[in-house]
């Protein structure tokens, strides 16, 4: 089984892709950035993947509607979302579609570190 260690990270905000980056490494996690939903999607290697953290609001599309095209192709990478504009319609629509955990920004350090270990263990 190969070593997943990576996360992806998808979001449009170029100073968050950075800070998460930089969290990651200190949890010992090396991290794979995206700056879009398309930039996402053209990926296809999943294999080294622990997880995404996704962003909800991209500048060119919805996390959740990209949550279900990898789910419709067949990609089962677990999912941990993020968003700074929280709202129950979203946050159950998140939660519907299948996630590790549901954080608002700004989220601390511990609320990051144990869905990832979860996905870790799994």
């Amino acid at each position: 089984m190969p070593n997943r260690n990576v996360v992806f990270v998808v979001d449009d905000d170029a100073g968050m892709l950075q800070s998460v980056a930089r969290l990651l490494r200190q949890f010992g996690y090396a991290s794979l950035l995206f700056p879009s939903a398309d930039a996402f999607e053209s990926h296809r290697d999943f294999g080294n993947a622990l997880c995404v953290l996704l962003d909800i609001n991209l500048g060119d599309g919805s996390g959740i509607e990209l949550r279900h095209r990898l789910k419709a192709a067949g990609n089962s990478v677990p999912v941990i979302y993020m968003t700074g504009n929280d709202s129950r319609a979203v946050r159950t629509a998140a939660l519907q579609s299948g996630c590790l955990a549901y954080l608002t920004k700004p989220f601390s350090a511990k609320s990051l570190r144990e869905p990832i270990e979860r996905a870790s263990a799994a």
